[in-house]
């Protein structure tokens, strides 16, 4: 590996100016322990593994800018502020002074270093994100949320279980030749295929930050993807799923793994009830499905099971299915309560159980929306779109660790009462004085300054609001109907229009 102690040791102390915000997460002890979990080097040159995972998140931080602007922004904000010399300069400087009687040797144009120790090209960085393996990325996110949960574990957890919530999405990419043969396209009805990759999370809902996450092609099927998630679980945990990861398979490997979900009844799967364990609570076995998949799995010929149905007014009738038998640990009322029935003033934890799912489903928003990542991503090859999705997880990981921070330093009992559009606008508009200003000036005002404002953005809390999802099915065809309703109705000379 080429290395490049000056030039390293340049760009390393602009990383450190420019994530001072982060500062506190990303220190050089995590790159290393990073490098050495996932078993690579973590290099000494200007475009090692630790500057390329900040480049990664200033790509997501600045998303409206190309790779080369990126490279050189923050070196162009301390230039431009005037109190920042790089590293090495001076002495470079007075080993480039003549001597007396002496010519001054000229450099040789192989010379592999180059002349400047801020300069790097666009090219040197596309090669390095190529090279840049997906493992560092991942054990880095895994150490980050180890830190997190040893300071703040206690905001993950539901009484006795750690609370996770699995679901996928996918993120429209270009459509590039080299894109579209990796990841595949998605066709809807008469619209042009659609270039994208698909994207499962594993999440801490309490707090909405990431766990772990996966990226591949339209070709794998969520199941098969959530296979590869689901191997990491702890004894205890709990995962809420969508009803679309109903599987007898991922029922077991949970279920093996000494952990616990939960996941709404599907209408095509036949129960058999066992006994009543009270009002709209029951024990049931779901028997091994039939097919050559199953014959030889070595599975169990049946899963216990409990059902717990509800309704709620307006809405059709639904269940939860799940393996914690015991209404004791988990009774029927912690699974289905509504925020809407809850008194002013009850704890952050009264809210029914199933329903903080949907916190996953506000992560992808705030992600793909919020954040930009959706429409945004510039690379042109699966690498680099694996390397800037890698670097929005990782930003979004870190600002809602801010955002706890914020919520315990200020005393907001809920860090989901904070605003992440507020927090990201908070980032951007103190980056800036961050990047410009002496260390301890940052950690002493700067960075309180900065969690004094994100605590000040906070969220009403407003249960019982319900939208229609703009790309369902049942919202698209409601519209047609009330439109071709209203040509009628002006053929006729009616001014009111029946509701769907």
């Amino acid at each position: 590996m080429f290395t490049d102690e000056l030039r390293n040791k340049v760009w390393s102390d602009v990383r450190q100016r420019d994530l001072r915000a982060f500062g506190k997460f990303l220190t050089p002890d995590v790159f290393v322990e990073a490098a050495a979990l996932s078993g690579v080097r973590l290099g000494k040159n200007a475009l090692s593994l630790a500057q390329m995972a900040w480049l990664g998140v200033s790509c997501a931080i600045h998303t409206t800018k190309n790779f080369c602007d990126v490279l050189q922004l923050a070196l162009k904000l301390l230039d431009d502020a005037g109190n920042w010399q790089p590293p090495g300069s001076k002495e470079a400087s007075q080993q480039k002074k003549k001597s007396v009687g002496k010519k001054e040797k000229k450099p040789s144009k192989h010379n592999p270093y180059g002349t400047s120790p801020t300069c790097v090209t666009e090219e040197a960085f596309s090669q390095a994100r190529k090279l840049m393996p997906q493992s560092f990325w991942i054990a880095l996110i895994l150490l980050l949320g180890k830190h997190f949960e040893q300071q703040h574990g206690r905001l993950t957890r539901w009484k006795r279980f750690r609370l996770l919530a699995l679901d996928g999405t996918t993120i429209s990419l270009s459509g590039w030749q080299k894109l579209r043969a990796h990841f595949g396209a998605a066709r809807n009805g008469k619209s042009k295929p659609r270039t994208q990759v698909r994207m499962l999370m594993l999440q801490l809902p309490l707090v909405r930050m990431p766990w772990r996450y996966v990226v591949d092609s339209l070709d794998q099927g969520e199941r098969t993807l959530a296979a590869e998630l689901l191997q990491f679980l702890y004894k205890d945990d709990l995962v809420l799923l969508d009803r679309g990861f109903w599987s007898y398979g991922l029922f077991h490997q949970i279920k093996n793994r000494k952990a616990w979900f939960g996941i709404r009844v599907s209408k095509q799967i036949k129960l058999h009830r066992v006994k009543s364990l009270g009002e709209g609570d029951w024990l049931v076995r779901w028997k091994m499905p039939t097919g050559p998949r199953w014959r030889n799995s070595g599975l169990d010929k049946e899963i216990e099971l409990r059902l717990v149905e509800y309704k709620i007014p307006g809405f059709r009738p639904s269940g939860i299915v799940t393996n914690v038998l015991s209404p004791e640990k988990i009774s029927r009322e912690d699974w289905i309560r509504l925020a809407s029935d809850t008194e002013p003033g009850d704890k952050r934890l009264g809210v029914g159980l199933y329903h903080r799912r949907w916190e996953i489903e506000t992560t992808f928003n705030e992600l793909k929306v919020t954040q930009g990542m959706e429409g945004n991503l510039r690379g042109r090859t699966p690498e680099a779109i694996r390397y800037e999705i890698a670097g929005h997880v990782l930003l979004y990981l870190m600002i809602r660790w801010l955002m706890v921070e914020a919520a315990v330093e200020h005393g907001v009992e809920d860090p989901l009462r904070l605003s992440f559009k507020g927090a990201l606008d908070e980032l951007t508009d103190i980056r800036q004085s961050m990047l410009t200003t002496t260390p301890e000036r940052a950690a002493e005002v700067l960075l309180p300054r900065l969690l004094q404002r994100i605590a000040g953005h906070r969220v009403p809390l407003r249960p019982g609001r319900h939208y229609p999802r703009p790309k369902d099915s049942y919202a698209r065809n409601r519209k047609r109907k009330n439109s071709k309703q209203r040509k009628n109705l002006r053929k006729t000379g009616k001014t009111t229009v029946q509701k769907a």
